[in-house]
């Protein structure tokens, strides 16, 4: 058996053992994909079919003409990465569920086109790996760069701010009132603000004010902001949402903006209950959320499918460099939407394709047949933004020609009218090998091989198609942090050694 075998029969045990908790404890996916496809760091099959199914969950070869699609909504979260390197930093393994590599990939820079309007340019490059026949294809999206001073619709903003006992502890609460702070005096004098707080229960302690001529009204209510009792998650969101509703602005982008440790253990505790409450505020209101992840101890797996369901993503922060730039730059700029339930399909020509596998993205994943149904929940997307989704890709022998078409859909957010933009790949674009292909191309290659180990349990080799053996994998990525000269970069260089050597050495 070769060494991709092996992971994979490896992979497959893991998966099992996986799912037997899963069902033990009850837990289910959010909506567009099941938890359980990828608890190993080995993904289910994308697309709604094609042949039979094996015992590791993988399809055997499909024969051509059967479905060839994978499709899944946009997602630009990248908490989980950000909390796995604060959890190593501190000498810490994260849970492997929560590690979705589709988040370390998009926490790095990427060497996209940008459009010169709204919309989004495709990109689609690729790769072959060690293993026989497999592939990494990376499919990029990218909105126009920024502009600070672009004129943008107003913001109504409803901070949700977590003030119980366990955000009392340094880099919790006193962290959210600087970076609160800082935000209020870079938002627009039409821009508007609430804020909500919640303990065992849940206050109003600002309406909906706009902030011009009131910037001293909110600081105040910012800086009274103290830690008390226990952590009641769904009053604050029943409440948040509200409060945002009652305030809410026409022609505005109205957002709930969700601080806190995401662990609830009073009230309303059921993820299900609280999530039909955001979804209908989406649903009816438009209404949006942001969720900001604080604490070494966080409640990561809760925070994410809040904001799945909101029809928005989430950040962590641990310290008041990522504050400020969350809620200085992330934050405003992302109240200037390029793009409204973005959704993804990649079709991959079944002349040319034996086998492909989506990377992550399972709590994103879309039916086929939604692609095109605007009705369905897609991702919302900002200017300045990238999307990056990786596939293993195994070509049929000797294929030349077609190997994929990426197609990408959204919503005028003002409009709701449709767009769609393509890019295509063919198989002689594939470079000859995954470490000799672009510099950023290897930067998401050893971020999604660094998540895959992270998901394989107690060791550290990887299952994915190509996946190093961990010490060339530090090798890589210590090189790349070299030549690159990025932080971000030289950031997953240390996580990647702390993971091997979390006693320091």
């Amino acid at each position: 058996m070769n060494r991709y075998g092996t992971r994979r029969l490896r992979g497959a045990l893991v998966a099992l053992t996986a799912l037997g908790g899963l069902l033990l404890t009850g837990c289910s996916g959010t909506d567009g994909g099941s938890a359980l496809d990828q608890s190993d760091g080995f993904p289910a099959p994308a697309g709604g079919g094609g042949g039979d199914r094996r015992a590791d969950g993988y399809e055997t070869d499909p024969s051509p003409g059967r479905d060839h699609l994978s499709t899944f909504a946009l997602d630009v979260d990248t908490a989980s990465w950000d909390h796995t390197r604060r959890l190593l930093s501190e000498g810490r393994r994260p849970d492997p569920s929560e590690v979705r590599p589709e988040e370390f990939v998009n926490s790095f820079r990427q060497d996209y086109r940008r459009p010169d309007g709204d919309g989004f340019t495709v990109t689609l490059d690729g790769a072959r790996t060690d293993d026989e026949g497999w592939s990494l294809v990376r499919v990029g999206l990218a909105t126009r760069a920024p502009h600070p001073d672009a004129e943008r619709p107003p913001a109504a903003l409803t901070f949700v701010i977590d003030v119980s006992g366990s955000m009392d502890e340094p880099g919790r609460l006193d962290l959210a009132r600087k970076s609160l702070g800082v935000m209020t005096d870079r938002l627009r004098d039409d821009d508007s603000v609430a804020l909500v707080t919640f303990t065992d229960e849940a206050e109003t302690v600002l309406p909906m004010t706009r902030l011009g001529g009131h910037r001293g009204k909110v600081h105040d209510a910012i800086d009274s902001l103290e830690a008390q009792d226990s952590t009641n998650l769904g009053a604050g969101v029943q409440t948040g949402y509200d409060t945002a509703v009652e305030g809410l602005r026409e022609d505005a982008t109205n957002r709930v903006v969700l601080i806190s440790d995401a662990l609830a253990n009073t009230g309303d505790t059921d993820p299900d209950s609280i999530l039909e409450r955001i979804s209908t505020a989406r649903r009816e209101h438009g209404i949006t959320l942001f969720g900001v992840g604080v604490g070494s101890d966080y409640g990561d797996a809760l925070m994410e499918r809040l904001a799945d369901k909101g029809d928005g993503h989430t950040v962590y922060v641990s310290d008041e460099e990522q504050a400020r730039e969350v809620f200085s730059e992330q934050l405003p700029r992302n109240i200037d939407l390029t793009a409204r339930d973005a959704k993804a399909q990649v079709a991959f020509d079944p002349e040319t394709v034996a086998e492909f596998h989506l990377i992550g993205y399972e709590n994103r994943r879309v039916a086929d047949d939604d692609f095109r149904d605007d009705r369905v929940d897609g991702g919302e997307v900002g200017p300045g933004h990238t999307v990056t989704a990786l596939y293993s890709v195994r070509t049929r022998e000797g294929a030349r020609g077609h190997l994929a078409t990426a197609t990408v859909r959204w919503l005028d957010p003002r409009t709701r009218t449709p767009h769609e933009e393509t890019g295509q790949l063919e198989t002689g674009a594939l470079r000859s090998d995954v470490w000799k292909a672009s510099t950023r191309f290897q930067v998401d290659a050893t971020a999604a091989y660094f998540a895959d180990a992270l998901r394989s349990g107690d060791g550290l080799d990887g299952s994915l198609p190509g996946a190093p053996p961990y010490g060339e994998l530090i090798e890589h990525a210590a090189r790349l942090a070299s030549a690159t000269e990025d932080k971000d970069v030289r950031e997953l260089s240390e996580a990647v050694r702390a993971a091997a050597h979390p006693d320091g050495r």
